[in-house]
């Protein structure tokens, strides 16, 4: 038995290795029921999709060849291979995290769906009363953004690793191995958080936050996802240490793994010479300041509550957290525009945030600089560019800047199409749905009333979409789609031979 069990962990369908990891899961809930009891009644909404989860991913293991036996054609890259499976894990989680809220009676099907897409993507836009909501969905909503930050391939990856892990991986949208192995690096990646994950609820209980509200608004910040217990978020508490908190745990999230185990090794030199955390120090340095000066002089706030609000609220954005202490609409038009400008940015490649990311953006901004010192450079000759990473010294060549010239390109033309869409199924005025799907396809979860328990199925649908391109960044969910239909063109090709 055990044996068989090995064999299928190492060999057998990744779609059922998936199946089986999202059934498991979706039963994690039910731990809060020994402290809640009288919410036992709602265990059911939990193993129903748990159970027939798991029974799904056996019947898949029992009827899909090895993966030895498994035929590669030659139009699948590794991208490719990897990432029809990814795509299809996180469509399948999406229904089934919707699944809960519907047996439960907490909300029709459009919306559990809603709630369930922004929850894996770390998103956070709402549209159920969290006022009224039984603390195992509040639990299911927070622990379903912690696992959607740090993907479901790295959960995979940690316990079982096959030839075609390290497809998934990259697919997934991790960058860096962090360790010699795949498996090990999956697991100090899952260790990394679970400290981060300790440490975070030890300093909200110390700040004066419930054990149970400071667990789920760890796994939310860790995941820079969102979700909270109380309706108006961190605002609710009206703490400044929580503030505070709040802030370290969000810039912790939005920060480049392998940077976070420089850190905790203590390798600070080393540290300090990555660009992309350069670039973050910078890029608060400047719009912090100006946004606290916005607040001063234009809604009348004293200096160090102007430099509080505008330090949460920088951090909140570029970090794609959307963790509020006061509404965003009363920041004035100039902080606002600098909070939307942040939101588009996004946080660090390798990280939970979404966004265009902090990399790409350093890496465009010093092509253009190193273009302009072409033109007015005599022989039209400049030194050749390069970036620190936390591994080390990386050129930027003209093929890393044609894929991150490509990638803003792509991301700023769905931004303006889901724009469109919105002003359409929402009828509202166009910044305000630039802000909205700004807001799902970086992440971010900010909601400026255009999600919420009234708002109609195309609208929902269109910010569905921009979360979902938004976490798996846009390409990934190009390139599963053709595989998908390519796939299933050979299997009818070979049917009609």
């Amino acid at each position: 038995m055990i044996s068989r069990v090995s064999h299928i962990a190492t060999h057998g369908n990744n779609y059922g290795k998936l199946m089986f990891l999202i059934g498991c899961l979706l039963a994690l809930p039910l731990c809060m029921l020994p402290f809640y009891k009288a919410e036992v009644g709602y265990a059911g909404a939990f193993l129903i999709p748990s159970a027939i989860s798991i029974g799904l991913s056996l019947v898949v293991f029992a009827i899909s060849p090895p993966k030895e036996t498994e035929t590669v054609t030659a139009w699948q890259a590794p991208i490719a291979r990897g990432s029809l499976p990814v795509l299809f894990a996180w469509c399948y989680a999406f229904i089934m995290g919707a699944i809960p809220f519907v047996i439960a009676g907490q909300a029709d099907i459009q919306y559990a769906i809603f709630e369930s897409v922004s929850g894996w993507t770390t998103t956070g836009l709402t549209v159920i009363d969290v006022t009224t909501l039984p603390r195992i969905f509040l639990f299911h909503r927070s622990f379903m953004q912690f696992c959607g930050g740090l993907g479901f391939i790295i959960m995979i990856d940690m316990l079982i690793q096959n030839k075609h892990a390290m497809n998934l991986f990259v697919a997934e949208g991790h960058k860096d191995r962090v360790m010699p192995s795949l498996r090990q690096t999956s697991r100090v990646i899952f260790l990394l958080y679970i400290c981060f994950l300790a440490l975070g609820v030890g300093a909200y209980i110390i700040c004066g936050m419930g054990f149970f509200d400071a667990v789920c608004h760890t796994m939310s910040a860790l995941s820079t996802a969102g979700f909270s217990t109380k309706a108006g978020t961190i605002g609710d508490y009206g703490s400044p240490a929580i503030e505070l908190t709040t802030v370290v745990l969000m810039l912790i999230g939005a920060t480049n793994v392998t940077a976070l185990l420089l850190m905790v090794k203590g390798r600070w030199r080393q540290l300090a010479r990555v660009s992309e955390l350069r670039f973050m120090v910078c890029m608060m340095l400047i719009v912090v300041p100006l946004c606290a000066f916005s607040l001063f002089a234009d809604n009348g706030m004293s200096v160090g509550e102007s430099l509080l609000e505008s330090l949460f609220g920088v951090v909140t954005a570029f970090t794609t957290t959307g963790y509020s202490t006061m509404d965003y609409a009363n920041w004035p038009p100039f902080a606002l525009g600098l909070f939307y400008l942040m939101m588009i940015a996004g946080g660090c490649m390798g990280s939970t945030a979404g966004g265009v990311k902090l990399t790409r953006l350093n890496i465009m901004l010093r092509a253009v600089w190193a273009n302009i010192l072409k033109s007015l450079s005599p022989n039209r000759k400049i030194t050749a560019l390069s970036y620190y990473t936390p591994q080390g010294k990386m050129p930027i060549d003209d093929t890393l800047v044609s894929d991150t010239l490509c990638f803003v390109t792509v991301y700023m033309i769905i931004l303006a199409a889901g724009t469109l869409a919105l002003t359409v199924t929402a009828k509202c005025l166009l910044f305000d749905a630039m802000f909205m799907f700004t807001s799902a396809l970086g992440t971010v979860g900010i909601s400026n009333g255009l999600s919420d328990a009234n708002t109609n199925t195309p609208t929902l649908v269109v910010e569905i979409i921009g979360m979902i391109l938004g976490r798996l960044e846009v390409f990934i969910v190009f390139i599963g789609l053709y595989s998908g239909f390519s796939t299933i063109k050979e299997a009818a090709a070979q049917r009609s031979r």
